[in-house]
């Protein structure tokens, strides 16, 4: 996700101080990884320095000054372009359980172990997520949605690497 292009986003319905970008985010996209206030203010330096934003006011407070942000017609305009973007589908060609797999086979590790190891953490995440799927509200959903699919695609290369582990050992130990 581009930090960058998300606080635009959000200032495109208003100016709005640090911290009320960062609760924003949090409120929309940081339900598993709250953004840090470090990172909302270092954005919006970059930002601010490549003409995306601007400071629209500065508000003497009890402590620091606060200044509130807005989005210039170069951020409006980079935001858009951001959208129109397809990402670049990844497709994890080499993955880290990969990695241990073959490592495990190198060094006379159990393979077979690490794989139900790692199958039982997915099952287990899979849970925690299909729980909060049920109580969160739409957004969460599509969330959970999201990860739980590619959880699932994890799950189904544990097991082809499973049932193909014997011809992967030959393979690796040649």
């Amino acid at each position: 996700m581009s930090i960058a292009h998300t606080l635009l986003g959000l200032l495109e319905s208003g100016p709005r101080h640090g911290y009320d970008l960062k609760r924003a985010f949090d409120e929309k996209f940081g339900h598993d990884r709250p953004l840090a206030y470090g990172q909302v203010y270092a954005t919006m330096s970059r930002l601010l320095k490549n003409g995306l934003v601007e400071v629209e006011a500065i508000e003497a407070g009890d402590g620091p000054e606060r200044k509130r942000y807005a989005v210039t017609e170069a951020g409006v305009t980079d935001v858009a372009s951001w959208l129109a973007t397809a990402e670049k589908p990844e497709p994890y060609l080499q993955s880290t359980l990969y990695t241990k797999v073959v490592l495990a086979l190198l060094t006379g590790r159990s393979a077979a172990q690490l794989l139900d190891t790692q199958r039982a953490e997915h099952l287990r995440l899979m849970r925690e997520l299909t729980r909060r799927k049920q109580s969160g509200d739409l957004a969460d959903q599509l969330i959970c949605d999201h990860a739980l699919f590619h959880l699932e695609a994890d799950v189904r290369w544990l097991e082809l690497t499973a049932a193909r582990l014997d011809q992967l050992a030959q393979e690796v130990t040649k």
